[in-house]
């Protein structure tokens, strides 16, 4: 049987790279998906930034799950070709990480329009995004999403069956959760064919983030189903959203509730998650 290996958006514990490794070191995950390092973006490294963080990352001994990319996270009216420049830096750092696995998204509508009606032009983008991953021998990997064009499970679904496999999915059950669809049975019964690895979140349809398994996302069902299915032994990144962080307030709708779940400090909250998606694994 399958069984899933622990990775982690370590930016989320600190901004700092000596410090995201420290802590996985410490906690035994030997996988990280890269996304922010030192203050900056990921897409934004210079050449000479990647080598130190391959550098790093070779002596620490942590491997690269993914790029925790921006791709895709603009309007579909946006400037198109600045982006793909954008995506041929990640891809060369990929390369350069060691990684062939890219998270990405699929576009906010124009201004004045609804997503859901623009589906030619995020497939001929998506398209093109493909074309030029695959020159680097890359996977590029959907990430469901609030306000993409790829935030239900059945559009995630019609977007996936229209590239006959080119595109894969990143399967985040707390971001369909947090939207009001249902993550289990329906959501992971309909993408799972297409799903390379797991982000692990975890809240309520009314919006709050809570920890790993003390919300709707399913999470310890989702996997037990999935290490029925899979064929090999497979990713989940940690990306609890447990304590705000630089970015998060743009990611997540405001919530109508109080969260029962209050953290001092950004590490307290990632160590707390670490331990209760631990259980689940073992």
């Amino acid at each position: 049987m399958a069984k899933p290996i622990l990775s982690a958006f370590a930016d989320e514990y600190s901004a700092e790279l000596d410090v995201q490794l420290k802590m996985l070191q410490e906690n035994g995950i030997g996988y990280i998906e890269l996304r922010g390092i030192d203050g900056k973006n990921i897409s934004t490294l210079t050449d000479g930034e990647v080598q130190i963080l391959k550098e790093k990352l070779e002596a620490a001994q942590i491997n690269v799950s993914a790029i925790g990319s921006p791709i895709g996270k603009i309007a579909l009216d946006g400037d198109f070709e600045a982006h793909l420049e954008m995506a041929r830096r990640v891809f060369k750092t990929a390369v350069a990480v060691g990684t062939t696995n890219i998270r990405m998204f699929s576009f906010y509508p124009p201004e004045g329009k609804k997503i859901e009606d623009c589906f030619d032009e995020v497939v001929e983008k998506l398209d093109r995004l493909l074309t030029l991953a695959e020159e680097y021998g890359l996977t590029l990997c959907h990430e469901n999403e609030a306000g993409i064009f790829g935030e239900s499970p059945e559009a995630c679904h019609r977007l996936l069956t229209a590239f006959g496999g080119r595109l894969k999915c990143v399967f985040d059950m707390g971001n369909f959760t947090l939207e009001n669809y249902k993550a289990f049975p329906e959501g992971y019964e309909l993408l799972r064919d297409y799903i390379v690895y797991f982000h692990i979140k975890d809240g309520f349809s009314t919006g709050e983030i809570v920890p790993p398994t003390k919300g709707q996302a399913c999470i310890p069902e989702i996997l037990a189903a999935h290490n029925e299915i899979a064929t090999e032994d497979y990713i989940i990144t940690l990306e609890p959203h447990l304590e705000v962080f630089d970015g998060l307030s743009g990611l997540v709708k405001e919530i109508t509730h109080k969260n029962p779940y209050q953290f001092p400090s950004a590490e307290v909250a990632f160590r707390t998650a670490i331990d209760l998606i631990k259980e689940v694994i073992a």
